[in-house]
């Protein structure tokens, strides 16, 4: 049975990796990045790296669906709420629950995603996470959110539309330095996304 220490210390090395990856990641951009000089700005030993991952784009992978995961578990949590105060009140401007949740858990991890989303990270993590917030959301089973009889637009061009919307207010956010709190972001992308943006720029009644 490992020992409490071995946990910690596998946890410490993990972060001190996902650290050194950030700070690279902003310098250099991903492409150039090299194992070597991930274990030499975190401080460990090639073995240590490879005892957890196979290469950088595994790490990558790995601290990407980390995100999605718990994204999906904070949507799977906060998701119900949303759809009773959508049913009770169509004219609130209340933020959810669920955004607001969101904003605070990427403040959380502001540096990964401002890296990862930003320039000379991943472009491929957009699209990734653009498809997995319509799985989230839709997906192909009887327990989806959103059902397909329901929607009123094909529901491909829905997902892009939300999808690219979001991914793009959570970039501005994060590229001019989070000024605003989560629950301001969670109340500007309410008002967007309930009341469309020709309401939030005031063209609409």
């Amino acid at each position: 049975m490992r020992s409490l220490n071995t946990d910690l210390r596998v946890i410490r090395t993990k972060e001190s990796i996902r650290h050194a990856l950030v700070e690279l990641i902003n310098e250099k951009g991903i492409e150039a990045i090299t194992v070597k000089d991930i274990t030499t700005r975190a401080r460990i030993n090639r073995g240590t790296f490879y005892a957890h991952y196979q290469d950088k784009f595994d790490l990558m992978t790995k601290c990407e669906e980390e995100i999605m995961l718990d994204m999906s578990r904070i949507t799977k949590q906060n998701f119900p709420n949303l759809i009773t105060v959508l049913e009770t009140d169509s004219q609130t401007l209340t933020p959810f629950s669920l955004t607001v949740s969101l904003f605070e858990y990427l403040n959380l991890h502001s540096g990964f995603m401002k890296a990862v989303l930003g320039p000379k990270g991943d472009l491929s993590f957009q699209t990734k996470l653009k498809q997995f917030m319509w799985e989230t959301l839709y997906g192909n089973n009887p327990s989806a959110y959103v059902k397909e009889e329901n929607l009123l637009v094909p529901g491909q061009y829905l997902a892009a539309y939300m999808g690219t919307a979001i991914i793009g207010v959570i970039q501005q956010w994060l590229e001019s330095g989070m000024k605003e709190s989560p629950q301001e972001m969670a109340r500007i992308l309410t008002t967007i996304t309930v009341n469309g943006p020709y309401f939030a720029a005031g063209l609409k009644k």
